[in-house]
């Protein structure tokens, strides 16, 4: 399952949208991301013809599993390394924008490690 960063962003952007909204449509992710309405567009046909999204005849898109797969782990990821930096002290706006950067770079078995040896140090 090898997505490239930029649409792992825009997979974990539409779940988090997802949560917040009746419905996302491109216009949302365009608010939400800063990017233009064209780009998204140009991202949403990529991401629709890897099967990681649906779209309705409204405009309407969701996630197929697969697609909520990606956005659930990178989202897993963004908030874990967030929470972490911050409890060792990191501003959490800083600790954010590290977090955005790490979750795309670390490995699978590196993330689950420090997960595992983080979690055995709060429930000593």
């Amino acid at each position: 399952m090898k997505v490239n960063e930029s649409a792992e962003n825009y997979l974990e952007t539409i779940l988090i949208l997802s949560g917040k909204l009746p419905v996302v449509r491109s216009v949302d992710i365009s608010n939400e991301l800063g990017y233009k309405k064209s780009s998204v567009s140009v991202a949403m046909k990529n991401l629709k013809e890897k099967h990681y999204i649906t779209i309705t005849d409204s405009g309407f898109i969701y996630l197929t599993d697969e697609g909520k797969k990606v956005a659930d782990m990178i989202y897993e990821r963004h908030e874990f390394i967030s929470k972490w930096l911050v409890s060792l002290g990191v501003d959490k706006q800083v600790a954010t924008e590290d977090a955005c950067r790490i979750e795309h770079v670390i490995s699978a078995e590196s993330f689950e490690a420090i997960k595992n040896h983080i979690n055995i140090i709060n429930a000593s």
